[in-house]
């Protein structure tokens, strides 16, 4: 199995390195992987002058999966916008076809107070969100920043092709059928063409799967009831600027955005794994980061990737084991636990697998 490794930029290096040694055990257990390391992001700007280097395009599409850390930072704001790290992101996806993506927010029994929200409100959460993200208005053409009537105007178009809506919608339906069988599409159909395509869609693919319940939302509501109501929701299914959104505010809605992998995968679930948060640079090198999301995502590339379901949950028992022992990073932390940082959580993993 191979697998490219892109650690990225800011916290990238050090999360990736915990979930590097939690793949290198398995290793010695057996497991078949090769590793190679590539370039992305600001690091990539920084050696070879773009955010996705030829070489690294290379590895990627010839590797089984890629694990990603995280890219960005505010020194390649000011660059031009093909050169800045998050560029390199987009055409990863769209070179490799990488159109759904799909985001965990699990709330852990024992962070149950690290929510903002009441325990009660949150406790026991599971909800997977299908985000599609090879489209829509960060990918729409025409787009662009021009002078009209002597001023400038910013313009961007959200698109969606029936074929387009409708592959996502069968990742849905399918996840769906694999949890309790009840999915929500969330749209905009009231005020946006693009969107009331995106609902008639997904109704007519609903035909396929009797066995899932369909029901929709409007994306204001359904940001609304994600805090009022999460636990309402079991799979969510939307485009890509919908998505984006929601899944991070469903992010905080289990205590810490460093909790939560995802999975981004092309139609033969090939795909790129990587933590939600962002680089963080405050505290890069600092070991403070919150490794868990991405030794997660590990199992997510080892489950959806490889169909390997024992390492998988190897994987997942040995985070549930550190939480339950009370190891907490900074983001996690709670008066009376053991507050511990990046290299030290990876070795409670280890020691737990």
């Amino acid at each position: 199995m191979k697998i490219a490794v892109l650690a990225g930029d800011g916290i990238g290096p050090e999360i990736i390195a915990q979930a590097v040694r939690v793949l290198t055990e398995l290793q010695r257990d057996g497991l078949k992987v090769e590793l190679e390391s590539g370039l992305l992001g600001g690091c990539a700007v920084d050696k070879a002058g773009v955010p996705f280097p030829q070489e690294t395009q290379k590895l990627v599409t010839e590797a089984d999966a890629i694990l990603l850390g995280a890219v960005g930072g505010p020194q390649y704001d000011t660059l031009p916008r093909t050169q800045r790290p998050e560029q390199g992101l987009l055409r990863i996806r769209k070179l490799l076809n990488l159109f759904a993506n799909l985001r965990p927010a699990i709330l852990y029994p024992e962070l149950a107070n690290a929510s903002t929200l009441k325990p009660e409100v949150v406790a026991g959460l599971n909800i997977m969100i299908v985000r599609e993200l090879t489209g829509d208005i960060y990918f729409g053409e025409p787009r662009g920043i021009e002078q009209r009537n002597n001023q400038r105007v910013g313009f961007n178009t959200m698109i969606y092709s029936e074929s387009e809506i409708r592959r996502i919608a069968h990742v849905a339906f399918q996840t769906a059928q694999k949890r309790n069988r009840q999915l929500c599409s969330v749209d905009k159909m009231n005020v946006l063409e693009c969107t009331q395509l995106w609902r008639d869609v997904v109704t007519e693919t609903a035909q396929d799967y009797p066995d899932v319940t369909l029901s929709h939302m409007l994306v204001d509501n359904a940001a609304m009831q994600l805090v009022r109501d999460p636990k309402q929701f079991d799979v969510v299914v939307t485009g890509n600027i919908f998505g984006d959104i929601l899944s991070d505010e469903a992010s905080m809605l289990t205590g810490s955005i460093g909790m939560l992998p995802s999975a981004s995968l092309d139609e033969n679930n090939k795909g790129m794994y990587e933590p939600i948060h962002g680089s963080a640079p405050d505290i890069a090198g600092k070991n403070m980061a919150n490794p868990l999301a991405t030794i997660l995502s590990l199992a997510m590339m080892l489950r959806y990737t490889f169909n390997q379901e024992v390492p998988a949950q190897r994987i997942e028992n040995a985070v549930k084991k550190v939480l339950i022992q009370d190891y907490r990073t900074a983001d996690i932390y709670e008066s009376g636990m053991r507050q511990v940082g990046t290299v030290e959580m990876g070795d409670a993993v280890l020691k737990n697998l």
